[in-house]
């Protein structure tokens, strides 16, 4: 089977995220979440997919709550580059993407350690682009919380110019406020010229710095419209910045949840909610708003009766909602009418409100109408699949939506390259180094 040329191709990569209420570790069927045999078996599975890449999240610090290691989470995230190092030996044509944070690394040295996956795996890494400002994360390091949260993307900015000028080997030297070095590029040029960049920011700073250095974009605007409005604000930015339309590829992130028929599809994603958000979580959620301890109120019973304390939110679980971070009291307020209104329970009011990846529910075939009309109108180029339950998410995917898309010709039948940025149909770097 051949794609017809005349069709736009849907780009897929699989976020595997390591911690955090996505992955359902509780179930009697999940794989070890540190074993190499778990992460191999995904890779290969999305490479008989044909998948673009398999995308890896990280984290510089195990999560707590109210101070204490948070034993919700699967704990512990060995390092990206060095996993997906142990995955390049056993895939042939997979990208492997590795989230890296500009705020707490240095150019220098993370700027070779990328070379050096990209070197080693024929052209297929990647750099997920994250910032971070908070002192938590800082507290592992040397320099703490030092970065102002208004500063991060410029430091960002100016990291990913240091970086991209050492892949072009040679000196290179930076004087900047924020990035300040001198070396000496030791890895030659991988078959791709350089790893491809990604970024995940949908703040106005996350989307400059997209438009300016991103050659993919994990969006969170899953939903049609606002994945349309997205891809138009980020065209526009791209121009301004002298750069092509098909300079960028937009994979918003979203979870899939399949069944053999409608009804079973709606739910198996009920059950899959409802394991993201058990009991406890609805209370841990409420924890890091109201910033103290909950433990002794019923899931299952009323909004607590006691009011927040006045501290900041607590980040220590994670990056809490850009529109959360203001306004604490108003935003509880309006959670207390919402749960009145509807008589909710605290776990009932949590899944209303808790962020969550937006789900395409339904059978292949009905995903696969629904991705063919997001593909076919450009709302976006593709999907970072954020799975649920391993390994059956994945494979269902594999075995029963691809073949779907394919049918309908926005899906390949093959790779037909050997590197990240030839499945991404990213057009050549304007230097043959590195661009």
């Amino acid at each position: 089977m051949t794609e017809p040329s005349s069709r736009p191709q849907l780009h897929l990569g699989l976020f595997f995220t390591g911690v955090g209420p996505q992955l359902i570790w509780t179930d009697p069927d999940a794989p070890a979440h540190t074993a190499i045999e778990t992460f191999t078996d995904v890779a290969r599975t999305l490479e008989r997919g044909l998948f673009d890449a398999f995308f890896l999240g990280e984290g510089l610090r195990v999560r707590e709550n109210r101070g204490r290691i948070f034993d919700l989470d699967a704990s512990g995230r060995p390092d990206a580059i060095t996993q997906l190092s142990a995955l390049a030996a056993v895939t042939e044509r997979i990208g492997l993407v590795a989230t890296q944070n500009t705020t707490y690394n240095y150019p220098a040295d993370l700027a070779r350690r990328l070379a050096s996956l990209d070197l080693l795996s024929g052209g297929r890494a990647g750099w997920n682009i994250v910032t971070t400002d908070n002192a938590w994360t800082g507290a592992n390091f040397r320099d703490g919380g030092w970065l102002e949260h208004e500063r991060r993307y410029d430091r960002a900015g100016q990291f990913v110019d240091a970086a991209k000028e050492l892949w072009r080997g040679g000196p290179t030297e930076r004087d900047t406020d924020l990035v300040r070095f001198r070396a000496t590029a030791t890895v030659p040029a991988s078959p791709q010229g350089r790893p491809v960049l990604f970024q995940a920011g949908d703040s106005d700073g996350g989307r400059e710095l997209a438009a300016r250095h991103a050659d993919v974009v994990f969006s969170a605007n899953t939903e049609y419209g606002k994945a349309v409005a997205y891809a138009a604000d980020l065209r526009d930015r791209l121009a301004r910045h002298g750069r092509s339309p098909d300079s960028l590829r937009i994979l918003p992130g979203a979870s899939v949840v399949l069944g053999d028929t409608p009804a079973e599809a709606e739910e198996k994603a009920r059950w899959v909610r409802g394991e993201q958000i058990n009991g406890p979580r609805a209370i841990a959620f409420l924890e890091q708003y109201w910033g103290t301890d909950l433990s002794a109120h019923d899931p299952d019973g009323p909004l607590p009766d006691i009011e927040p304390s006045e501290g900041e939110l607590d980040p220590s679980r994670g990056t809490i909602a850009i529109a959360h971070r203001t306004g604490k009291a108003a935003l509880i307020r309006k959670w207390r009418e919402l749960a009145t209104e509807r008589g909710l329970s605290i776990r009932q009011l949590v899944l209303e409100v808790a962020p969550g990846h937006p789900a395409f529910t339904g059978t292949p075939s009905t995903v696969a109408d629904e991705w063919t009309r997001y593909i076919t109108t450009r709302a976006v180029d593709g999907f970072n699949i954020v799975p649920h339950l391993l390994p059956s998410s994945v494979t269902d995917i594999v075995d029963k939506l691809v073949p779907e898309l394919q049918t309908r010709g926005v899906y390949r039948t093959e790779y037909r390259g050997s590197t990240l940025r030839d499945h991404l149909a990213l057009p050549p770097l304007a230097d043959p180094q590195v661009d």
